[in-house]
């Protein structure tokens, strides 16, 4: 009995730290903000666990103390800084150094999520913004040659009313929907991601992978919180690509699952109660089968614009951009080539280009074939320029892919496109 007596009250070794010592120390240096009390004691602890350094000047010999570098901050401690002195320099785009050698963050600074009543409907909101772009797309409006009705359609429906909200009021309230169709490889992505560069607005990117679940009732649940969600970070670009595969027209025999009549039926809910409201939200579509849509939907997307295969001016300034001048000064016959590719688009136009690239690159195969495995040259040859049998090979073995229904997207386009005049 007596020696669990003593046992207890023993004191701790003075090696030993109480444990409100090591709480004291932890807080402190975990960037937790100590009590008022222990405020001096801790930071007592941390400054005589520091190393100090001392040297002779060398010129009078006197000691000098040199403190060491800053330690690291720890994780918590870098969270702090971001929220309390990060968010205009993210929202800059900038970094800079606040003196402790900590790094305020490049990114965007993104508003948090709304509060949502359940923990499933917060899980799906995040699931939800891994689709927003982030950072800069950096594809100019010069950049897509031709399709100047297309941009100007979308410059007005899109961009001016981000820009200058101020004269779009009232009746001249801005286009909440926007559909752009076409066949395929003609750029509508590229118009998207255009108007997502010069916009730089919260830009969702959203496909059927996107909003389509497996479990009962949440491709519904998804669809909602992707419009509140788009709502809370306005303004936003909700950008549904192949809109088709999406929202098809509805009673078509009997093929049709009820799961995906309800999820028909919630983004057409969503899209009615946004063409309603005042916040600048944009839906911007694309499909390449515009006249399977459901009535409904062409109905909500206010602006459907064409997207057509590229004229011949527009042809030649991809030529002009993707075949750059030749080393050996030989002009590539552009008229021949613009000629030869009536009814391309601008993705076949790309892949004649390729075509006529690697030519050269054969020629240089076929020559390293011919050396034997155990060669001892290792001087590689050079890759010789494009010439114009190259190009005029690559017409003649390359063929257009959607030329077929040009005239089925220009019947839809008088019947139901926003025509530019």
């Amino acid at each position: 009995m007596s020696n669990s007596t003593s046992i207890v009250d023993r004191k701790p070794a003075e090696t030993r730290w109480l444990f409100d010592d090591f709480k004291d120390a932890y807080e402190t240096r975990f960037g937790r903000k100590p009590s008022s009390k222990n405020l001096e004691a801790a930071g007592n602890i941390i400054r005589n666990s520091e190393p100090q350094l001392v040297h002779n000047s060398a010129n009078n010999g006197v000691a000098v103390i040199t403190k060491p570098k800053a330690r690291e901050s720890a994780p918590y401690e870098k969270f702090l800084n971001q929220a309390n002195g990060g968010i205009a320099a993210a929202a800059a785009g900038t970094a800079e150094d606040d003196g402790r050698g900590i790094q305020k963050p490049k990114e965007p600074w993104m508003k948090a999520l709304p509060d949502f009543a359940t923990i499933e409907m917060r899980e799906l909101a995040e699931s939800i913004t891994r689709d927003i772009v982030r950072g800069n797309l950096d594809v100019q409006w010069s950049s897509i040659k031709g399709l100047e009705n297309a941009k100007r359609l979308l410059k007005e429906a899109v961009v001016m009313p981000i820009k200058y909200p101020q004269y779009f009021t009232g009746l001249l309230t801005p286009w909440k929907g926007i559909l752009l169709f076409g066949p395929p490889g003609t750029g509508k992505t590229m118009l998207a991601k255009a108007v997502a560069t010069e916009c730089k607005t919260t830009f969702f990117n959203i496909s059927a992978s996107s909003i389509v679940s497996k479990w009962r009732g949440d491709s519904e649940k998804l669809v909602k919180v992707l419009f509140e969600v788009a709502r809370h970070l306005a303004p936003s670009t909700i950008f549904l690509d192949e809109i088709d595969a999406l929202i098809s027209q509805r009673g078509e025999g009997s093929s049709e699952h009820e799961a995906s009549r309800r999820l028909k039926t919630e983004l057409l809910v969503q899209m009615d109660g946004l063409t309603k409201s005042n916040e600048l939200v944009f839906v911007l579509a694309a499909t390449n089968l515009p006249w399977q849509l459901d009535s409904a939907m062409l109905r909500r997307l206010e602006k459907r614009i064409l997207v057509p295969l590229p004229e011949a001016e527009a042809r030649q300034g991809i030529f002009e951009e993707l075949l750059l001048p030749q080393s050996n000064g030989v002009e590539l016959p552009f008229n021949a080539m613009v000629e030869g590719t009536e009814g391309y688009s601008g993705s076949d136009i790309r892949i004649v280009c390729k075509e006529a690239a690697m030519r050269p690159l054969r020629r240089v195969m076929a020559i390293l074939e011919k050396r034997e495995e155990n060669s001892r040259e290792v001087e590689l040859p050079q890759i010789g320029p494009i010439t114009s049998d190259d190009v005029m090979f690559a017409l003649k073995t390359t063929r257009p892919s959607a030329h077929l229904q040009a005239i089925r997207y220009t019947q839809f386009d008088n019947d139901y496109g926003s025509q530019a005049l």
